[in-house]
């Protein structure tokens, strides 16, 4: 078995575990988070609201994201992958930093580290596209790490739509050239609800004075390696089937 056989039987076992019901830890954990959620007050959830919108609007229509790290063209999809999980190692480490540092600061600093979380996540996921060898210049690609994005942080339903989105990318992305065409379609509300609300547990425990520091650095380790597991395998279906075209 080659290196690109195993990777597709990776990717068939992770696409399994995608759509399983949830488990027992799941569903408490949603509990739990709910009623943290509670204690928030609204205006500090109109504040990650904003900021998310934000920092998407940003990455999408910006220039602040796109890395100078040249795009790797010629990399083998082993190499890549190599590359990619060194990449990740260094975000983590920064992510997990910053997290416990926020989190040490109680509620006012740990809504500082929304708008921080997420925009190491757009820098990660721009460089990770430079990696596989997809350049951020274009604006279907933007839309394209953006859909990896959503689709870490969806629920069930939303994610397989995603995922035969990312799957069909070589058809689809032709339709995304109009920056303006895509912010006119894109559905705000209901992207800033599914992140906000998977962020919940996790973030929100690192607001209870006594344990920020060590609930922020957890939750941005965990949020950092789904980031990572949903991005690398949603690049390799790319450059399997890129790599199998560019054979035929």
């Amino acid at each position: 078995m080659n290196y690109e056989q195993e990777i597709q039987k990776e990717i068939a076992d992770w696409e399994q575990t995608l759509f399983k019901p949830p488990g027992w830890l799941e569903k408490t954990s949603k509990s739990i988070g709910s009623r943290i959620n509670h204690w928030i007050p609204p205006k500090v959830h109109s504040i990650i609201t904003t900021t998310i919108r934000s920092i998407v609007r940003t990455a999408l229509f910006g220039a602040e994201y796109t890395p100078s790290r040249p795009v790797q063209k010629r990399l083998q999809l082993e190499s890549a992958d190599q590359e990619a999980k060194e990449l990740f190692a260094l975000y983590q480490k920064i992510a997990v930093a910053e997290g416990a540092g926020t989190g040490a600061g109680g509620m006012m600093l740990s809504m500082v580290d929304f708008p921080a979380l997420i925009a190491i996540k757009m820098k990660f996921l721009f460089e990770m596209a430079h990696v596989y060898g997809y350049d951020t210049k274009h604006f279907s690609e933007r839309v394209f790490i953006l859909k990896v994005f959503q689709m870490t942080f969806s629920g069930p339903e939303n994610r397989a739509r995603l995922l035969d989105s990312i799957k069909r990318w070589h058809i689809e992305k032709e339709q995304w050239h109009s920056e303006a065409e895509y912010s006119k379609n894109m559905d705000w509300e209901t992207f800033q609800i599914e992140y906000r609300d998977a962020m919940d547990f996790r973030k929100m425990l690192q607001m209870v004075p006594g344990i920020g520091a060590i609930a922020g650095a957890w939750a941005n380790y965990s949020i950092l390696e789904e980031l990572r597991e949903f991005a690398m395998n949603a690049y390799r279906l790319r450059r399997l089937h890129d790599d199998l075209g560019s054979m035929d």
